[in-house]
Order: C-alpha cells, then sequence, then structure tokens
C-alpha cells in the first residue's frame, strides 16, 4: 500500500507540473539547410559581414570530396606499410581513395534564437567535423578540436546576439599523409543547436546501467549531472509500447549528481534476437517548475566475460559474428545517412552478423541507434594511432594533448546504447612494442573504466608476438588478434585473460562476379586487369581465406569470435594494388562498394544464419572460349552434402569434411570442365532426402534490363533513400553475369538522382553523374526523396536495351 502511495503521488506531481514550463524546456535544432560551402581558403571567412552568396549551397551532413574526380596524383604516400609485413617504401596510389578530401573548407549558416533571455543557455555540438574544425559565432572564435572522428560541443552562450540573427562559421583543414583510407572531408554528419535553461541536464549527463537482472527484477541504475541548486528530478521509464512501467522522484544530490535505481518488474532483455528497448524520461524541477526534459532509450542487458568459457549475453554463451565497418557508405562517401546504414545493416542481418566494429573511429549516433533498434552488438572503437605515427599527419600529432578528453567525449555521448559491449582503445598501433606502449595501454583503459565501470576494452594487435613480450597484450581486459591464425593458441597461453578475440580476421581479397584460372589458393596475387578472384582463395600476405578463422572459431570455446575484414567494400586502401592505377577503393568486403553481395556473403551466411538455409553456386556458366577447360564448381551452403549436375550429367556428390578447412565448409568439384547449358546443384539434408536445389543457365546477348528497388516508399524528408539494383538479362530472362554496358539514369518526380556504383575498385566513373558501366552484369542507383509527398520514376536506359522504368512514392 505504501508504494502504490508514492507512486500516486508521483503521477500527481508530474501531471500537475509539467503545464508549468512547457515553453521553458530545451528545444534541439539540427542546422541542416541553408548551408554555404567554399573549397579554399578565405582570409575573413569567420566575418559576419562577408558576403557568401555566390558560395555553393548545401545540406549537412555534406562530403565535399566524393563528387571526385578520382586522380592518382591525390595523396600519393611513399610508404612501407609495417603492420602489413613491408620492409620497402612503395608510392601508394588510391591509398585514401584518390578523391579530392585535402585542403582547407569553409562552412556558413545563420540562425536566430527567438526566446534567448538570460535564462537560456545555448549548446552547439558537432557530432563529426573532418577535420581540425575551427569555430566561429559572429566573427569570433569560440573554439576548435582537432579529431576528425569524435563528438564535441561549446557553450556558445557569451558570444549569441539576444534574438538577432546569428552567424556561425566553421573552418576545415583536410591535411596530405593524414589517412590510411579514405576520411572524406566536412561536415559529414550533423550540427546541433540545443536551446535549454541554466538549470539543466548537462550534455551527455545521464548514465543509465542495470546492475542486478532476474526473470523477475531489473534494477535501473540512473546517474544525472545537472546544473542549478535546489533541484527535484523525476525519472519514468517508459516500455517500448510507451507505457510507464516504473518511476522514481529524488530531490538527493550528491555534487551535482543525482543517483537513483529504480525497479523494473518482468524485465525484457535486450539481444540481437530481441532487441528491446525502454525508454527513460527525465524531467528536472526547480520548486513546482519543469526546468529541462531529456528523454534516453536504453536496454536491460547482462553481459560477462569469463576466462575458458568466453562471452555471454544475459547467461547464454555466444560469439561474435562481427564485420568491420570503415565510416564511408560508398557512393555518397563519408555523409551520415540512416537510410543507406540501415540497409548495409539489413544486409548483415540476412547474413546472420550479431556484431559490428567501427573501424577504425568513433561511429555515428544514428548507426548505434540502428545497432540498438535492429539488435547488433557493437564494439566501438576510438583510435587509428597513439603517439607513434603510421601516417606522417595522423592522430600521434594530438595524442598527448587530446586522447583522454576523446575517449570522455567517446563514452559520455555513447554509453546509454545496450549495443555497446566492448571498447576499443586502439587498432595495430606502433605503440605495442616496448613497456612503454603497455602503459599508453593501461592509461587508456583506466580512462575507459572511469568513465564506464561496465565495459571492458580491447586492442586489435597485429604484432602479437611483441606483445605477449612487451607485457602489452596481458594489460587488456580482452586481449584482440588482427589475423596471425598461428599464434592463437600461444597467445591464449601466454596471456592471463583465458580467451581471445578475434578482432580482425580474414581480410580475403574477391571482385564480385570476376573468376581466375587455375582455381589456386595465393596470397597477394595480381592480375592485369587489377581484379581479385571470387573462388575466395585469395588473401593478402598477412592474412587469409575465411575458413582457418572458422575452424578457431569453432573448435575453441575461449575464442570468444570474429569481426571480418570487411562487411562493405570501401574507398582507399587497394590492396593488393595499392601501388597500381587505377585502383582506389578495397576488395576486402564480403559485400562491394555498391552493397551487392559477392559469393563469399553466402559462405559467412552457410555458418552464421542459423535460422535459414542457404544454397550458393559459383561461377557464372557463360565461358566463351573456355569449352572443355577445367572450371571448378564451389557450393557455398548450411547442408553438408550436395550433387551437382552439368547438362544433366552429374558431377558426383560432394560431402563436407574435416580434410581441410576448405573441405570443412565448402562443396568443392574441382575437376568440373566448362560446357555451355545448364549446372544444377542439389542438396540433402542429414538423412539423405534432396531438400533444396539451384540451377544456372549460360545466358544470350544482352536484351532488356531489370529494375529492383530494396524498397518502394520513402519518406518525403530530403534524406531517405532507395537503392535500385539494375541488372541485365537474355531475351530468356537469364541474367547477363559479364555485361558491362553503358547504362544512364534520369529520375523525375518527386526525388532526385543522388548517385550510382557498379562496384568495381578499378571505376574512375564519378558517383554523382547519372552514367555508369555494368560490372559483372550490375549496378545500383540511388534515388533520394525530397521535401515533398509524391512519386517518382527511375527510367534506366542503354544502347540496344530494352528501358526499363520503376516509380518510388513518397509520403510524409
Amino acid at each position: 500500500m505504501k508504494y502504490k502511495l508514492i507512486t500516486a503521488i508521483l503521477f500527481g506531481l508530474i501531471f500537475t507540473t509539467s503545464t508549468f514550463g512547457q515553453q521553458s524546456t530545451r528545444e534541439v535544432l539540427t542546422l541542416e539547410k541553408n548551408w554555404r560551402f567554399h573549397n579554399g581558403d578565405v582570409a575573413n571567412g569567420s566575418s559576419k559581414s562577408l558576403n557568401d552568396s555566390k558560395w555553393e549551397k548545401v545540406t549537412v551532413p555534406h562530403d565535399w570530396a566524393i563528387k571526385g574526380p578520382f586522380d592518382k596524383e591525390i595523396d600519393i604516400q611513399n610508404v612501407a606499410i609495417v603492420q602489413n609485413g613491408e620492409e620497402v617504401a612503395t608510392k601508394k596510389t588510391g591509398r585514401t581513395g584518390a578523391l579530392p578530401y585535402i585542403g582547407i573548407g569553409w562552412y556558413r549558416n545563420e540562425f536566430s534564437i527567438p526566446n534567448f533571455n538570460s535564462d537560456k543557455k545555448v549548446i552547439l555540438l558537432f557530432e563529426g567535423a573532418m577535420s581540425e574544425p575551427e569555430v566561429f559565432i559572429n566573427g569570433k572564435k569560440i573554439g576548435s578540436w582537432n579529431y576528425g572522428y569524435s563528438y564535441f560541443y561549446f557553450d556558445i552562450t557569451p558570444h549569441i546576439l539576444g534574438t538577432s540573427e546569428n552567424t556561425l562559421a566553421v573552418k576545415l583543414t583536410n591535411r596530405e599523409l593524414s589517412s590510411r583510407w579514405y576520411p572524406g572531408a566536412g561536415l559529414y554528419r550533423n550540427v546541433r543547436l540545443i536551446v535549454k535553461n541554466n538549470e539543466s541536464i548537462n550534455q551527455w549527463g545521464t548514465f543509465i546501467t542495470t546492475p542486478l537482472i532476474t526473470s523477475e527484477l531489473a534494477k535501473v541504475n540512473i546517474k544525472t549531472k545537472v546544473s542549478g541548486e535546489q533541484l527535484t528530478l523525476v525519472s519514468r521509464i517508459k516500455d517500448a509500447s510507451g507505457k510507464t512501467v516504473a518511476i522514481d522522484s529524488t530531490a538527493a544530490i550528491y555534487g551535482n549528481e543525482f543517483e537513483q535505481n529504480i525497479a523494473v518488474n518482468n524485465p525484457n532483455l535486450w539481444s540481437p534476437e530481441t532487441p528491446y528497448l525502454y525508454t527513460s524520461v527525465s524531467r528536472l524541477y526547480a520548486g513546482n517548475i519543469l526546468k529541462d526534459e531529456t528523454s534516453t532509450k536504453f536496454g536491460i542487458r547482462k553481459i560477462k566475460y569469463e576466462a575458458n568459457k568466453g562471452f555471454s549475453l544475459n547467461d547464454s554463451i555466444i560469439k561474435f559474428k562481427g564485420v568491420c565497418l570503415h565510416h564511408d557508405l560508398g557512393p555518397i562517401g563519408t555523409a551520415v545517412n540512416k537510410a543507406a546504414l540501415r540497409r548495409q545493416l539489413t544486409i548483415l542481418k540476412d547474413m546472420g552478423t550479431n556484431a559490428i566494429r567501427s573501424s577504425h573511429n568513433m561511429p555515428s549516433l544514428e548507426q548505434l541507434e540502428l545497432c540498438d533498434e535492429m539488435g547488433f552488438m557493437f564494439l566501438a572503437e576510438s583510435f587509428d594511432e597513439w603517439a607513434k605515427p603510421k601516417v606522417e599527419n595522423g592522430y600521434h600529432r594530438y595524442f598527448e594533448t587530446d586522447a583522454e578528453k576523446d575517449i570522455v567525449n567517446l563514452v559520455q555521448a555513447t554509453r546509454n546504447h545496450p549495443s555497446i559491449v566492448m571498447w576499443s582503445s586502439g587498432n595495430e598501433v606502433p605503440d605495442q612494442w616496448g613497456s612503454e606502449g603497455a602503459k599508453r595501454a593501461k592509461w587508456l583503459q583506466d580512462i575507459f573504466h572511469r568513465e564506464d565501470p561496465t565495459r571492458p576494452v580491447t586492442v586489435g594487435m597485429d604484432q602479437v608476438e611483441a606483445t605477449m613480450a612487451s607485457g602489452f597484450g596481458a594489460v587488456l581486459d580482452i586481449p584482440g588478434l588482427n589475423y596471425r591464425v598461428h599464434l592463437y593458441d600461444e597467445a591464449y597461453k601466454a596471456f592471463p585473460q583465458g580467451l581471445i578475440l578475434g578482432s580482425e580476421t580474414a581480410s580475403t581479397v574477391s571482385s564480385r562476379g570476376i573468376y581466375k584460372f587455375p582455381v589456386v589458393a595465393a596470397k597477394m596475387k595480381e592480375y592485369d586487369d587489377f581484379q581479385s578472384s571470387s573462388y575466395d582463395l585469395e588473401a593478402c600476405s598477412w592474412s587469409n581465406i575465411p575458413d582457418e578463422d572458422f575452424v578457431l572459431q569453432d573448435d575453441k570455446p575461449w575464442v570468444i569470435g570474429e569481426f571480418v575484414w570487411t562487411g562493405f567494400d570501401y574507398l582507399g586502401e587497394p590492396t593488393p594494388y595499392d601501388t597500381k592505377w587505377p585502383s582506389r577503393s578495397s576488395y576486402f568486403g564480403i559485400n562491394d562498394l555498391a552493397g551487392l553481395p559477392k559469393d563469399r556473403y553466402y559462405l559467412y551466411r552457410s555458418r552464421w544464419n542459423i535460422k535459414e538455409k542457404t544454397l550458393h553456386m559459383l561461377p557464372h556458366w557463360n565461358w566463351e572460349g573456355r569449352e572443355g577447360e577445367v572450371t571448378p564448381v564451389f557450393v557455398y551452403t548450411s547442408y553438408n552434402s550436395a550433387e551437382l549436375f552439368v547438362n544433366g550429367k552429374s558431377m558426383g556428390i560432394q560431402k563436407k569434411n574435416n580434410s581441410s578447412p576448405t573441405n570443412r565448409y565448402r562443396l568443392m568439384w574441382m575437376d568440373v570442365k566448362y560446357e555451355p547449358g545448364t549446372i544444377k546443384v542439389v542438396a540433402f539434408d542429414d538423412e539423405g532426402k534432396a531438400v533444396a536445389e539451384q540451377v544456372t543457365n549460360t545466358a544470350g546477348k544482352p536484351y532488356k534490363l531489370v529494375l529492383e528497388a530494396d524498397k518502394t516508399q520513402l519518406d518525403a524528408d530530403g534524406k531517405d533513400l532507395s537503392f535500385v539494383t539494375v541488372s541485365v538479362v537474355d531475351k530468356n530472362g537469364i541474367p547477363c553475369p559479364t555485361a558491362t554496358n553503358q547504362l544512364q539514369f534520369n529520375v523525375k518526380g518527386d526525388g532526385v538522382f543522388r548517385a550510382a556504383c557498379n562496384g568495381d575498385a578499378t571505376s574512375l566513373e564519378m558517383f554523382h553523374l547519372p552514367t555508369m558501366k555494368l560490372f559483372s552484369g550490375k549496378l545500383v542507383v540511388l534515388v533520394q526523396s525530397v521535401s515533398k509527398a509524391g512519386e517518382i520514376e527511375l527510367k534506366v536506359t542503354g544502347k540496344g536495351l530494352q528501358t526499363a522504368k520503376i516509380k518510388i512514392t513518397t509520403k510524409n
């Protein structure tokens, strides 16, 4: 009865007081439109009186370099990549994508705050600015930051011109030799203004943990840092339907922090299978006046890392089936876009992926929100360099002065995301050698622990023997091994933690739809066309094929999972062709730069997607000129055996076996000779019953285009995207896997053409122009909505091909 009485009083307090201060609570304005941009330095770029009317009008997020053109002279790096085992420096073309990101850029915008007065506080928040941003308000510099991947904010209250119009100017400086991949350029993540009362909840001031969980009860701990005196905090927890399930009020403050422990009965637990989210609504009162209100989504979940057992989520042992992702979004560059991120995660979800590693930088907030919502565990990484350099103008220039504040901002901005289950303080840092590196690892780890005691910290280590000798690896909460499969057992014995994480694995290289003969395993294999074979047997000098990691994951309980390099191809690092031109993007991706699955996608899916069956056959069957020559057929499948037929003749039954890693995870017919017609694979269940089949036919000449959109209804918000896959078929509707026709794209109606991409790492066609060649018979066109509901029509044409059209609707 006492509990019910207190609850009633609290509900009454909220009901009667919430109307007093409605005008006084915070406002958040996202500065998206009305930006002007100038590529190049401007002597008086910060001046309020500057005439910027002739500057380019852009929308933020914005990447100034993605429109190109590609040029091998951009950021040529004469370097020996130590982490790749190189001893002699060579000229690397395309290492950072061969796009014009280097230089100075200015952004300007105006804003006003109609209700501004002395009781207000104004925060200017940047979620990412590439790079070295200098920020000016009304011509006065109010602050700067160095790290282009960091979130940061300034209190700009003293610089606001009352209710008048204010000028915001941002200068960005991107240096050559500052990155190992395409970093992008500009205000590539959101910029926001937060207007609130002086008495308010601090920026990133809420920290929610769930220290006790049973099936009947969860203890939710909420720490809230505030500004002001004689305040009361009321916290209400809502379930996913918006129903209030718990409430608490406190006036007890310790320094500037409230702490509440709130019981949630019969909690729904967050996991990749059931990504259930609660919302905490915090209301701050001075007397009976509502001063501030914030909402924080969180999940109730339990994580544990145990020696010799592994990682458990909600008391169930699971392994990380993860991929590494760089931050670029292929043809739209680094400008963050939630629709593009959602598409990536949807593709990965179907593959069976349950975890993401942000490589090698702080993730976008949008990516974390989607991982919370869609069910992906997350390894949030901070740095690619510490005190010792990899590139001349890398993060090492700021490490001593900035590392702590960058980590603080990373953790405080993101620690309420249930998807994050581990932090990473670095990747393949040269500091792995010697005692100084071990001390830096400990220092960084302690900062993470101070800001968030609930999650462990790892580092992606590639110099495993050095870290065993120096003590570096022993310092870490979780030893992360990048590749080095031959050292897993030795590292497990040497390190005291009793477990190993494959923090970066495989680095297998392939080009979608490209197959090379003879079919043999190879390292650093190069071909005249600068492509890699999609038989998935080629890797780099330091790396390996997927099957070798599968063995470790399946046979070693103390190996807690892997993060494959990479989920998608990305701009830059075109290994093994980083000294060749043209080659400007990676070959590592399980999916290509356009987001189209390579064959390797189905190899991972056959192991990771345990809910749905996989049956995939390669290569294609269009090999004019190879008649009678050996053309092996591989099958990636979740079934253990299958039979192959060529034009109706059986090539025999293959069964998975443990004779080698590839025989354990693939079905391979190595002696098949090519003859035009039909190949068919029939898969058997464990009882020997035929349960699935796949057929591939030899195609005729390209005849007509086929369009398939990932979605045909968009939000009319000027940001939503439809990814339309364009393919070509012959007169019988059979896909033409070798077609390279030049296509043209026309968008009309209530939408615009945004970009196109064919996944070819050697293509120098610019993404933003409405024409591109097919690559291996396919490409992808991006159609973007405008701020008006209606209908969009995409028409695709090509010489000698039957035109195709698709309609997409938009709604408010």
